[in-house]
């Protein structure tokens, strides 16, 4: 055998090797890399932030799990993807997902996703030049608003703000008094907000250049983008806080009271708005190892995930769970009771 032959031997039987060893690493006990793509947000937005640090510390978890962030309009846009499998994982505010569970509007049926954790909350933030015109919900009656880019969680939000002040352009409901000898006097119902989906940037930029009076905008505190806006531009953020129970009555305890601390965006006192839970979610299909290895590294490196997207939040166990009308996924279920008890 001539050394040509001893040379091309050994080098193949080194490549047959390492193909024996790549089939057993993809067919042995610790079997292929299961690669979970998670529906987010705009790019810049909080939601991609907390997807690209989850995808992060998933790589480094040494778990055989990959999560794939995909950048969408957020919330409503998320949980659609979830229905129709284009995602596995979803981020979205928690009345956006009770109304998909539900099959509420913006959902024409229900929706079978499943939560895993919810994750953090959001914050509702309602901003207006401090020098404009606009004091309360009311004075928005008839003024250009930044609602929240179409599909997300946002947009719903500030619909069922203004439709509680009486802003809205949605039919409100009709109710038959009983009737009287004489006709009660009526007054003009206020002029609707002139409600325009714009995403966070784009809200930000017609704030500032006066397209429009005012934003909404629900997210953590503080979001970057604002608080940039706030050191260019003097702003003030209006109390949302007396809509909490109307829209708690009328939409289920998703929403909550929270305040937004005097120090952020450079408030001299604190400001009551309203919270809404984010909820880290999954198709039902999903499988349950997957699962519980998400969630070992969601809760060991929780710190990081909020890092850039809420300040001061924890994620505690007890929080997690609370997700409302949506139901746990079984392998979130399973990871919980292992855990905890």
């Amino acid at each position: 055998m001539t050394s040509a032959e001893v040379t091309r031997r050994r080098a193949m039987g080194a490549g047959l090797g390492a193909l024996a060893g790549a089939l057993a690493g993809c067919s042995g006990a610790s079997g292929p890399v299961r690669r979970l793509r998670l529906a987010t947000g705009p790019e810049g937005g909080p939601y991609n932030a907390f997807g690209q640090a989850l995808a992060q510390a998933v790589a480094a978890s040494g778990h055989r799990i990959e999560i794939v962030p995909v950048s969408t309009a957020a919330s409503v846009n998320n949980l659609r993807k979830l229905d129709d499998g284009s995602v596995e994982l979803a981020l979205a505010m928690a009345d956006a997902a009770e109304d998909a569970v539900l099959g509420r509007e913006p959902f024409p049926r229900p929706t079978p996703v499943t939560a895993l954790a919810r994750v953090y909350v959001n914050y509702t933030h309602l901003v207006v030049a401090a020098d404009g015109p606009v004091r309360s919900v009311k004075d928005l009656a008839g003024r250009p608003v930044a609602a929240g880019a179409a599909g997300s969680g946002v947009q719903v939000v500030t619909e069922r703000v203004l439709r509680a002040a009486g802003l809205s352009g949605a039919p409100a409901p009709v109710s038959t008094p009983a009737p009287t000898s004489t006709p009660a006097p009526t007054s003009a119902p206020a002029p609707a907000a002139d409600e325009r989906p714009l995403g966070l940037a784009a809200s930000v930029s017609a704030l500032r250049e006066g397209s429009v009076d005012a934003l909404f905008w629900s997210g953590g505190v503080p979001t970057p983008a604002l608080a940039a806006l706030a050191r260019e531009l003097p702003l003030r953020f209006l109390p949302l806080d007396d809509y909490v129970g109307p829209l708690r009555e009328r939409y289920a305890p998703v929403y909550t009271a929270v305040t937004l601390p005097a120090g952020v965006y450079g408030l001299t006192e604190p400001v009551g708005t309203i919270g809404v839970g984010n909820y880290l979610m999954a198709r039902a299909d999903v499988p349950q190892d997957a699962v519980r290895d998400l969630l070992r590294v969601v809760f060991d490196r929780w710190r990081d995930l909020l890092r850039e997207v809420t300040a001061g939040a924890r994620l505690e166990p007890r929080f997690a769970i609370s997700t409302g009308e949506v139901p746990l996924h079984p392998g979130a279920v399973a990871h919980y009771r292992s855990v905890y008890g």
